[in-house]
């Protein structure tokens, strides 16, 4: 990964395109023509909002007169919203993946944080530790992540482990092999190496997730990759260009029967995946119920008509009525995201949308400023955080509907990798997503537009430019 963030001269910018060049053209023959759905057409097609949507208990699924007081308790929380309805019934419609109750939602809003909650989890894990990251890499961090897993598979613990290829293709295969010597069962995601991939070959499918699953009963998940870029502290003044950048990032713990849907989305992508045989373990334990969240779990792989996350983003901002606070890492939206958001504060939501100043990539950053103008000029609120390497993929709206996960608002993520968002509706988890947001926004710089418009007209034309290749970025 490239660490650079100073900025960088034109003619850097134009040889790095000559390799973007080679790397899109091998994207195209993977990515194809695929498209997003019409999210518009599913709305229209939804069940009507004023059906109950099915909840699922510990115990399994509630009657609709069940399910409907849970829901109204929580409308009576909030002020009045259709994402309590109208999108639900939008996302219930094209995900098999239930509304869950009983869950308890811890916010880990740091990578310190969500590092010592993994290793607390795994440190109590008596059957099997699942862990599916993007990136795991040959460094501090990661090699103490080794060192546990290795320690706690020698105790009878089975540990299995999913790491995505091209995300962790830095990382020595020393490093895995010494996992696999332990006992520890690994698979490789969508091989790189043609001559490894033992079927069809591409480039563009890759294992996004961000997953740790600790005997069926604790999940992880976010955006936080195994790497000590999470580990450092945030910079309140640049005046060190040589100290390590801090990665902000975010992360939540589950319990509760939400659990379960992570360690389907983890089994599945074992088995697709051609995974060795797994060892029988207690995989589904009885899950009790351990909080007040309603959880639904979305993930995703590629195609056409399962872009879930990307339903969701599109649904759940085209129903909200009053606020839309949003974090997002890469931020290269599609038309649909921009119609929506632009929608939203034309009829009066306070959007606010938290993007990098920041970024372990430039491209993607000039791409992310094309669409300033337009989104200013709706009356959408921009930030840019400036004591951190942003890397978080955030959501919540109406001070009842949050989203933590690994989606970022580009097409390769909505297209064409393997992505999970948890869904939380649970009004004092949002407060905590809300206050998270406030923070983030009091070490960031806010866009403004009359000094937008004013900007250099390179930084215009670069950022045109560059967006031009956004489907590969």
């Amino acid at each position: 990964m490239c660490y650079q963030v100073e900025k960088i001269c034109s003619m850097t910018i134009v040889r790095t395109f000559f390799l973007y060049i080679l790397f899109v053209a091998i994207l195209i023959s993977g990515m194809g023509c695929a498209t997003l759905p019409n999210v518009a057409d599913k709305i229209d097609e939804a069940p009507s909002a004023k059906a109950t949507q099915p909840i699922v208990s510990s115990k399994g699924l509630l009657s609709l007169r069940q399910s409907k007081a849970i829901m109204d308790r929580l409308k009576r929380s909030v002020d009045p919203t259709d994402i309590l309805e109208r999108h639900l019934a939008v996302v219930e419609s094209v995900t098999e993946s239930p509304l869950m109750k009983g869950n308890k939602v811890v916010l880990l809003a740091d990578g310190k944080g969500a590092y010592a909650a993994m290793f607390k989890a795994m440190e109590s894990a008596k059957d099997h530790i699942h862990l599916e990251s993007y990136i795991i890499e040959d460094d501090e961090t990661g090699r103490k992540f080794a060192d546990l897993l290795l320690q706690k598979q020698e105790e009878g613990v089975q540990v299995n482990i999913i790491y995505d290829s091209f995300g962790s293709m830095n990382t020595p295969a020393a490093f895995f092999q010494r996992l696999s010597d332990g006992g520890i069962q690994i698979v490789e995601f969508n091989a790189i190496n043609p001559l490894k991939a033992g079927g069809k070959w591409g480039l563009t499918h890759r294992d996004h997730r961000k997953i740790l699953i600790v005997d069926g009963k604790v999940a992880i998940m976010g955006g936080i990759n195994i790497s000590k870029v999470y580990s450092s502290s945030p910079l309140r003044r640049r005046q060190d260009k040589k100290a390590a950048i801090h990665w902000r990032d975010t992360d939540i713990q589950i319990e509760g029967p939400a659990v379960a849907e992570f360690q389907k989305l983890f089994l599945d992508t074992w088995r697709k995946q051609k995974g060795a045989a797994l060892s029988e373990r207690n995989y589904f334990p009885d899950l009790k119920e351990s909080g007040k969240a309603l959880v639904r779990v979305v993930g995703s792989t590629p195609g056409e008509t399962n872009r879930i996350p990307f339903m969701m983003y599109v649904s759940a901002i085209s129903f909200a009525e009053h606020s839309i606070h949003m974090t997002n890492s890469y931020f290269i939206p599609d038309e649909q995201i921009v119609k929506v958001l632009a929608d939203a504060a034309t009829r009066g939501v306070d959007v606010k949308i938290l993007l990098p100043g920041t970024t372990d990539s430039q491209l993607a950053f000039y791409a992310q400023r094309h669409y300033y103008s337009g989104l200013l000029k709706s009356g959408v609120k921009l930030y840019e955080h400036s004591t951190s390497l942003l890397h978080a993929k955030t959501a919540v709206i109406d001070e009842v509907w949050s989203t933590v996960g690994s989606t970022n608002m580009d097409s390769m993520s909505m297209l064409t990798n393997d992505e999970v968002n948890a869904v939380i509706l649970n009004k004092e988890f949002a407060v905590e997503m809300e206050q998270m947001f406030v923070r983030d926004l009091a070490d960031s710089r806010q866009i403004q537009r009359d000094e937008w418009n004013k900007r250099p007209v390179f930084e215009k034309a670069r950022s045109w430019f560059v967006h031009l290749f956004s489907r590969w970025l």
